[in-house]
């Protein structure tokens, strides 16, 4: 069990750049290259804007892949001042490990096509966080969008089916055989599909109507 400690987690944010036929390509059929690239801009710059709102921005790294230095990552760093980072190359569970231990004390790491994660909700995963090794926010999918840890867990994040919908399960499996405790306070859902965005754009105009 982790000593309680008031010190904030750090947030690694991962995030592609927007670029035509490589960002988001699930969402081409529907919104086009050009369209998929400017969506997945927006749920990158929605994701920033939540984090740092959430838990400061001195306390958010945006990790990033295929063009380090794209307008975008450049506008979202002069805005807000959060930290930039290239990711590593390897699969998302080499990604998510090194980013959990770049920095010092309890760390969070997130996915940006995960919208439906609230101020609340990253609230809520940061308080967990000061009293359990692990916390989780699981995605409808059977995967995640979010984890937290304290210590480095190398089993959590290899070999695991990446992109299916057994990864909670074979995570919540990893987390038995290591004795670890997780906390789970909340479900989300990620943009992969068109029917996503759909959603996320029905939820825009129910909260831009209240």
């Amino acid at each position: 069990m982790p000593v309680k400690s008031p010190v904030l987690p750090h947030l690694h944010l991962l995030a592609k750049a927007p670029l035509p036929g490589q960002a988001k390509t699930r969402l081409i059929p529907c919104l086009g290259p050009e369209g998929a690239a400017q969506a997945h801009a927006t749920m990158v710059r929605h994701c920033v804007a939540t984090a740092c709102q959430a838990l400061g921005s001195q306390n958010v790294t945006l990790w990033t892949s295929l063009e380090h230095q794209h307008p975008l990552f450049v506008e979202l760093q002069s805005h807000y001042g959060i930290s930039l980072a290239a990711q590593l190359q390897g699969d998302l569970g080499m990604r998510v490990r090194h980013a959990l231990n770049s920095t010092q004390g309890p760390s969070m790491v997130m996915g940006t096509d995960c919208p439906s994660i609230t101020v609340a909700m990253l609230r809520q995963c940061s308080s967990a966080l000061k009293d359990v090794p692990v916390v989780i926010l699981p995605a409808e999918d059977g995967g995640y969008g979010l984890i937290g840890t304290h210590d480095d867990h190398p089993s959590l994040f290899k070999n695991i089916p990446w992109g299916t919908e057994q990864v909670l399960q074979v995570t919540r499996q990893r987390l038995e055989a290591l004795s670890l405790e997780a906390i789970f306070p909340d479900t989300m859902w990620d943009i992969d599909r068109p029917e996503d965005w759909q959603r996320w754009q029905q939820t825009l105009k129910h909260a831009n109507s209240l």
